[in-house]
């Protein structure tokens, strides 16, 4: 039988600052990582239940090499959230993609170096695929809600994710437009990815907020150009939520991807030889398969 769908929008604070949401509450989560970004903000749009959390916090105070992405997600997915939005500020790589721009991204790069990219560990390996790392349904939907919201949107392009804090070099910006990626950001890995392992469907949105450092008709990338972008997107992004969030189906169907299934054939530790710690730390994000 179907299970009921929730829908997690991790982004800005202001995200949940949208009309005719009932119910609204802020649920504080702990999970066996450490505590997620923020309080979560819960509520209901219609027949829809949303789950919003600040990626930085509120008020913006993490960055994005210190985010705790395997606390974020497992908060969430103990919360019910059967599929997560992801809307993040990007730069873009390409003369087509402009600053206010919407992409709905479909594939990933990832250059972070320094965070903790999985639930698993030694004790317990798992191996997730991960060739598909959007889910077509949330994306196809979400791309329908941001033409309706007024946006500009781009459907299809490829994210690379670099560790920041610090924007790139002139000849990295370079380095990837000849990988002809779309945009790049700081803030989709290791999230996309730690979302599979825990079987949660995935779809990600990248605002446009600048060109980065390659173009040479625009100055290099500052705080201040990025802030008043997103600002003026601001109204878009919540009139998005507010659109996907009315038309999301009640019921949660199988993903098409596999997405909810994920750990189906994914655990390679034999069961006599799983670590009994590390099994009560995954049994928010993996107890699906490991009560069998």
């Amino acid at each position: 039988m179907a299970s009921k769908n929730v829908l997690a929008v991790i982004g800005g604070s202001g995200l949940y600052d949208i009309p005719g949401l009932t119910d609204v509450e802020e649920v504080r989560v702990e999970t066996p990582f450490g505590p997620p970004s923020d309080a979560i903000v819960r509520g209901r749009l219609k027949d829809t239940t949303l789950l919003f959390l600040p990626r930085h916090g509120r008020g913006h105070r993490i960055p994005p090499h210190k985010i705790d992405s395997r606390a974020n997600i497992c908060a969430l997915k103990k919360l019910g959230a059967t599929h997560v939005l992801s809307i993040s500020a990007v730069g873009s790589m390409k003369e087509a993609i402009a600053p206010g721009d919407f992409v709905v991204v479909d594939q990933f790069i990832d250059l972070t170096k320094g965070r903790t990219s999985t639930f698993f560990g030694d004790g317990l390996v798992g191996h997730v695929g991960f060739a598909d790392p959007v889910c077509a349904d949330l994306s196809a939907a979400l791309g329908a809600a941001a033409r309706r919201s007024g946006a500009k949107v781009h459907e299809g392009g490829t994210y690379v994710c670099i560790e920041g804090p610090q924007f790139s070099t002139r000849a990295e910006s370079r380095l990837y437009r000849s990988w002809d990626v779309s945009v790049i950001g700081m803030t989709a890995m290791p999230e996309a990815k730690l979302a599979r392992e825990a079987e949660i469907c995935y779809a990600s949105v990248a605002m446009v907020t600048d060109f980065d450092c390659w173009h040479p008709d625009h100055d290099a990338v500052t705080v201040a150009d990025i802030i008043r972008v997103l600002n003026a997107n601001a109204e878009n992004a919540r009139q998005l939520v507010a659109r996907l969030a009315r038309g999301f189906p009640k019921q949660h169907e199988a993903c098409p991807i596999g997405s909810d299934r994920a750990l189906d054939s994914a655990l390679i530790t034999a069961p006599e030889a799983r670590d009994p710690e590390l099994l009560k730390k995954l049994d928010a994000v993996a107890g699906r398969v490991l009560r069998k």
